[in-house]
């Protein structure tokens, strides 16, 4: 009895190849597979898109990607502000996401025949292929709030961030254009460092923004770094902290060297939240931390301040 159960029980999971009537009358079963193995061609299935949800990596909460978006990639449960682009700080930050990229038209190039593990003319040409980025920097104006604005923002997409020739072009015109036109500069760092694939080059950057910086400081105009995560080698080590104002978003993690290495070097334990935001705030390195959602007010908020 025990054995006819176990088939009869397989027969309606698999199904039957043919139907038969039942001799006895039944108890009504809650599933019964009409014909066995699926009859769906492989062209018809269909998958669960990929980018509909989101896993919040501080607190593991899920929620939809819309959801995170229209709560500006800020986590709605711990308040992680999640990493994002240039193009949505700019349409954070500017009125209506109106707004005018500048020297868009700049792109890097292999001057110097650079391979690693691949060409670096290579690596330029994939990611340009995949993104609509041009180099790790991207400068607009427009209006926050009314207010007047330059920003130049990194996209840590483009090789992580990281300082190269253009960047710096980019860079030194903004400030030019700053100068020009009467407008406050504000810089959103992202970046792993200096690009090794341009060696000299690169280096030659830090220099370069800092004495543009002198220009800006000499034209009375106001000059705002915000550091994001992460902030790291030679932006920390040049224009990303000689701000008027030096600001960050909650939690961002900012160095010059990785908490990783310093650790391995000196053989000690680091204080609990080493080289994030708050631990700066409180050891003098930062001005204030200004959460996202806050970010275009407090903004406009400065730049009528300093035009006052």
């Amino acid at each position: 009895m025990k054995k006819e159960r176990e088939e009869d029980i397989e027969q309606n999971l698999t199904g039957s190849e043919e139907t038969t009537q039942p001799t006895e009358p039944t108890k009504s079963r809650w599933f019964t597979r009409k014909s066995r193995n699926i009859q769906t061609s492989t062209a018809d299935k269909k998958e669960t898109p990929e980018g509909l949800w989101n896993k919040c990596p501080e607190c593991n909460y899920i929620c939809t990607t819309n959801e995170l978006k229209e709560n500006l990639f800020v986590c709605l449960k711990c308040n992680h502000h999640h990493r994002i682009g240039s193009e949505e700080y700019f349409d954070i930050i500017f009125d209506n996401k109106e707004y005018t990229v500048l020297y868009d038209e700049i792109i890097s190039k292999d001057f110097l025949g650079f391979t690693d593990l691949k060409p670096y003319q290579k690596r330029l040409d994939d990611i340009h292929s995949k993104t609509n980025l041009k180099d790790s920097m991207r400068v607009a104006v427009g209006k926050a709030n009314g207010e007047g604005l330059v920003i130049a923002c990194m996209d840590f997409e483009f090789i992580g961030g990281s300082l190269g020739s253009v960047m710096g072009e980019k860079f030194s015109r903004a400030v030019d254009y700053c100068i020009k036109h009467k407008l406050p500069y504000l810089v959103i760092s992202k970046s792993g460092g200096a690009r090794m694939m341009e060696s000299a080059f690169s280096l030659m950057q830090l220099a370069k923004t800092s004495g543009k910086l002198s220009q800006l400081s000499d034209a009375k105009l106001p000059y705002i770094s915000m550091l994001t995560d992460p902030t790291f080698g030679g932006i920390s080590a040049s224009f990303g902290m000689l701000g008027d104002l030096n600001i960050a978003e909650p939690g961002a993690l900012i160095g010059f060297a990785g908490p990783r290495v310093i650790k391995e070097t000196i053989k000690k334990d680091l204080p609990e939240g080493f080289q994030r935001s708050e631990f700066l705030l409180e050891h003098g390195f930062l001005d204030f931390i200004v959460d996202r959602k806050n970010l275009k007010d407090k903004l406009a908020q400065l730049v009528h301040l300093f035009r006052s």
